[in-house]
């Protein structure tokens, strides 16, 4: 049947449901997820630590990879979201199904990739950050299960994608959640050896992760033949469709590359900060765990922010384009906030929770209270990248992404280290902040005149 003659389809909530109202319902579920799932990204290190610093290190040093994998599969699901969640605005079924079969198998197509890094890669990168010895043994034990066993992940980042883009908030929270108490539960239990299971150390962290991950995916499918109706998931026969993988890509590819510099600027920031000490890499690793509970809100109103966005673009709709944008940046200035006061008065209780030495204490408080800093501004420069996301107009999240983190902080970082010493690296978080927004705030006021004022 033509493309041109299916739009018959009904009006979904992201076209007529008030705009605090749909944000919330969008966002809320995504936010509790995503907290969920930030907790579990922390839990592996604060029972890590529990073995040794070493340990701690070298799962802090197995973030840059941990993180390209999570790049790619997020940034492929951005590119279904915001072209599926496009054609749905215009009411075209056939497209919409095109774009999910066809974000399956990209998926597919991840995966393969990391588990080929798995095997071959994983060795020579901790050995290039650190040489041999038992931060490298044990980096290698924990992220070759992580990545050989990926498909957990990547396919629970696909499937939950296919649940936002048609506003089914609450059933991606179930699998992330759901993957996340797994993860929490079973972390202790096998790497301890509680309940009769067998004492697994580092590798029993890495067993427990893909084992959530597995367990989100399987739910991932089951909600989306069950309940996602607006979907029609038929990979029998399945050929790829070029065009559609073109418009994917060109929203997911910016986005990959976005998240994915944050692998290259945690690798270049673990090399500086390897010049004074192992403690400071593992303060960075212990940041970036709490950053990322503290940021996974913010992420999960990015989340529901896109799908409506995107949606009312394809309806046509600026005025509700324009609100949905002014009242996602009011919640994300004060989620924000709450985290940079949240740091500023327990940096030394967060610290504690990851049994840190006193050396380390010494170091991460300064860097916690300074790099928090930089947490309001962020907020905003995120909710404006989800807008040129929602938009097809990546490429600007991209420009200002390795700005923010190559161009600018990781010269500042190497700078300020050689000129004040460790503590004023920190400082080169908040100074990349500034010219993101700045940059930000420029590429906005184009694509508002571009994409918006006109519609």
């Amino acid at each position: 049947m033509a493309e041109g003659n299916l739009n018959e389809m009904k009006e979904n909530k992201m076209g007529y449901l008030p705009e605090s109202r749909l944000i919330l319902t969008m966002s809320v579920p995504m936010m509790l997820s995503m907290m969920v799932q930030a907790l579990y990204n922390v839990v592996d290190s604060l029972f890590v630590s529990r073995i040794s610093e070493a340990a701690l290190t070298a799962v802090s040093l197995a973030f840059p990879l941990q993180n390209l994998l999570i790049a790619v599969a997020t940034g492929t699901g951005v590119g279904i979201n915001a072209l599926l969640s496009k054609r749905l605005g215009e009411r075209n079924q056939y497209a919409v199904d095109k774009a999910a079969n066809n974000g399956i198998f990209l998926g597919t197509i991840t995966y393969l990739l990391f588990m080929l890094i798995g095997i071959f890669a994983v060795r020579p990168f901790f050995v290039a950050q650190v040489g041999n010895g038992a931060i490298t043994e044990y980096g290698v034990q924990y992220l070759s299960i992580c990545l050989q066993f990926s498909f957990g992940a990547v396919g629970a980042i696909t499937f939950e994608r296919l649940l936002m883009s048609t506003g089914k908030t609450f059933y991606s929270m179930v699998t992330q959640m759901a993957g996340a108490f797994f993860n929490i539960i079973f972390d202790p239990i096998l790497i301890f050896g509680l309940c009769g299971f067998p004492a697994l150390g580092v590798p029993g962290a890495a067993i427990a992760t893909v084992g959530g991950q597995m367990l989100a995916f399987g739910l991932g499918i089951y909600f989306n033949l069950r309940v996602n109706n607006e979907i029609r998931i038929n990979m029998k026969g399945f050929r790829p469709d070029i065009t559609t993988i073109k418009r994917i890509y060109r929203v997911a590819v910016p986005s990959m590359i976005m998240v994915s510099i944050g692998s290259v600027m945690v690798f270049g920031l673990n090399k500086i900060l390897l010049v004074f000490s192992s403690t400071a890499a593992a303060v960075l690793g212990v940041y970036f765990k709490l950053d990322s509970f503290i940021f996974m809100p913010l992420f999960g109103l990015n989340n529901g922010t896109v799908p409506i966005i995107a949606y009312n673009y394809g309806a046509k709709s600026p005025q509700r384009i324009l609100k949905t944008i002014k009242l996602c940046l009011i919640y994300a200035v004060c989620v924000m906030f709450a985290g940079f006061v949240a740091v500023q008065l327990f940096a030394r209780q967060l610290l504690g929770c990851f049994d840190a030495s006193e050396n380390m204490m010494n170091i991460g408080i300064v860097a916690l209270k300074v790099i928090s800093i930089h947490f309001v501004i962020a907020g905003i420069s995120v909710i404006l990248s989800s807008v040129f996301q929602a938009l097809g107009s990546a490429w600007f999240s991209m420009v200002i992404s390795i700005t923010r983190q190559i161009v600018v902080l990781l010269p500042a970082a190497y700078i300020l280290s050689r000129i004040f010493g460790l503590d004023a690296v920190w400082w080169s978080f908040p100074i990349a902040e500034i010219v993101s927004l700045i940059l930000t705030g420029f590429f906005f006021r184009k694509i508002y005149r571009e994409k918006i004022r006109d519609l």
